[in-house]
């Protein structure tokens, strides 16, 4: 039986990134969960930015917002997918927020005129914050980005080492994920990477107590017996992770290794048992699905597809509980513009156009929807995708043949999208921004409530007078032109304190524009209503 400590389990990587240290913690986290214990995540990033709000797409991948308008790394969408969890600013920081922090607090004065050190002030820093993020919590799992034995990572790496000493070795405990190299010329899986990165663990101060394998093929027991003897780890606390067909079947892969005893026995958690049956079936249907759809997915920043990782997800997840495979086609808005949007679209049951910031693209973006909306395609545009559904609709519906968005041409006589000069934020305080406002700090993010319009497909999707979603945006419908969409077909279906939040085609099929990013708050076990709705629609147009 729990004591009110929470326990912390660290989640490190060595060899090389991208190895799966997110999937690897979350779907810890969901095994945890799933056993009726109070799981909590954090997400420790060694780079220097605040926060990744400013980052490109390209540089970083997607930048996840929290409920409370917290602009962070990608992983953090996973730890809410497969938690079924929202998250807060607390549960992801990086070191340029540390040090922001601890030089502000020496500018006041509060360190006494202390010599301001890694020892003791960054890392106390570093240790106040995990203690906040795991308040409340039975477990704390904590991911640190990077690779051990990067330089911006060492003082994260210092905190963990004290940590142990100072909560006890019951209440932490260190997982390393790292690879197994397959060499196809020599026919072997290679320990000698996992060795050496361990013993660089080691030399830190920390030893770890559970070993996670990325590898291509499937490890065999004596190369697991190899590892635990070389590493000095107990045999059934090396776990392999071998490729999955979802990332949803990775807490069932590492199940089947009964990965949870010795979790268990290191944080002396008594027995556990998860109740993965629901999980189950939906990978089930991930993988063998009945139905299949084809929804185009019109974007920009199709070079990473990471730049759109909620919105892919969040598609799997609606196919997963309507037993059904979503085929993305993935296409570049930039060439619509160069040939025919018919061309890219007419084999697609549903289009939809994603969020973005920039010129780039855009016109293509708009021939899209004015194929959606010509040929009564089912559509749903989200942010920008929104925005640029009024602006084609205002110039190929209601005549303004220069209608746009001020982000595009500041001096346009039809401003559709325009930038309010105030706002009230998530938090309730008054937000002020012009088109010199610094990009980080300007724009509308967190949740914020919308009220629906009944008989719209919003309302019948949420089923809801009143819903909550998050947005990460500057600029707004300008309400000036509410009355002629309405008047020729364009309704208004969502509204936030006079802020229009989604649009809808009266005469057709199902047309949905929301300004807000339903993608951040699908999960696999309650798949977003909006996207649900949509993904539903176009199985229904394929099958008619």
């Amino acid at each position: 039986m729990l004591t009110n400590e929470t326990k912390y389990i660290f989640v490190t990587g060595g060899v090389l990134s991208s190895l799966g240290k997110g999937i690897t913690a979350a779907s810890v986290g969901t095994l945890l969960k799933h056993s009726g214990l109070r799981v909590g995540v954090l997400k420790l990033d060694p780079y220097i930015n605040v926060d990744p709000g400013t980052m490109s797409p390209l540089e970083h991948g997607e930048v996840f917002v929290t409920k409370d308008g917290a602009e962070t790394d990608l992983d953090l969408g996973h730890y809410e997918r497969f938690l079924d969890s929202s998250l807060t600013q607390n549960n992801n920081f990086t070191t340029g927020r540390i040090y922001k922090t601890v030089i502000e607090n020496e500018r006041q004065g509060k360190y006494l005129g202390k010599t301001i050190q890694i020892v003791p002030h960054i890392t106390n820093e570093i240790k106040e914050r995990i203690v906040v993020a795991g308040k409340g919590k039975d477990i704390l799992i904590v991911e640190l980005g990077g690779t051990t034995g990067d330089m911006e990572g060492m003082p994260f790496l210092e905190t963990i080492r004290q940590m142990k000493h100072e909560f006890g070795k019951e209440n932490v405990m260190n997982i390393h994920v790292t690879l197994l190299p397959y060499i196809r010329t020599a026919g072997e899986l290679k320990t000698k990477p996992t060795q050496h990165s361990v013993q660089e663990l080691r030399r830190i101060g920390i030893t770890p107590q559970m070993l996670i394998l990325r590898a291509e093929e499937r490890i065999p027991s004596d190369i697991k017996r190899k590892i635990a003897y070389t590493c000095d780890i107990e045999t059934n606390s090396v776990i392999e992770a071998i490729d999955a067909p979802t990332i949803y079947e990775v807490p069932l892969n590492f199940m089947a290794q009964d990965i949870l005893e010795p979790i268990a026995k290191e944080l002396n958690l008594g027995e556990l048992k998860p109740d993965m049956q629901l999980w189950s079936d939906l990978v089930r249907k991930i993988i063998e699905p009945k139905k299949k759809t084809t929804i185009a997915f019109v974007g920009k920043y199709l070079d990473l597809k990471e730049s759109y990782k909620s919105l892919t997800e969040a598609l799997i997840h609606a196919g997963a509980n309507l037993d059904a495979n979503v085929e993305i086609k993935w296409v570049d808005s930039e060439k619509i513009v160069n040939n025919s949007a018919k061309h890219y679209l007419i084999d697609c049951d549903g289009i939809l156009v994603a969020g973005g910031f920039g010129e780039r693209g855009v016109e293509g973006k708009i021939e899209a929807i004015r194929y959606a909306r010509e040929n009564n395609i089912p559509f749903l545009g989200i942010c920008l995708g929104m925005q640029l559904a009024m602006v084609e609709f205002a110039r190929n519906v209601l005549g303004l043949e220069d209608a746009t968005s001020i982000e595009f041409d500041k001096e346009t006589e039809n401003p559709i999208i325009f930038l309010i000069d105030e706002f009230i934020d998530a938090a309730g305080s008054r937000q002020v921004r012009t088109t010199k406002s610094p990009m980080g700090g300007t724009m509308r993010l967190g949740e914020y409530e919308c009220d629906t319009k009944e008989g719209s497909n919003l309302r019948e999707a949420y089923g809801a007078s009143t819903i909550f979603e998050r947005h990460r945006h500057r600029y707004e419908a300008n309400p000036k032109y509410r009355e002629a969409l309405e008047a020729n077909g364009m309704e208004i279906t969502g509204e936030s304190h006079g802020l229009i939040e989604a649009v809808e085609i009266s005469n057709h099929p199902w047309f949905l524009g929301v300004q807000f990013h339903p993608e951040f708050t699908s999960r696999l076990q309650n798949p977003n209503p909006a996207i649900l709705a949509f993904v539903k629609t176009a199985l229904e147009s394929r099958e008619q």
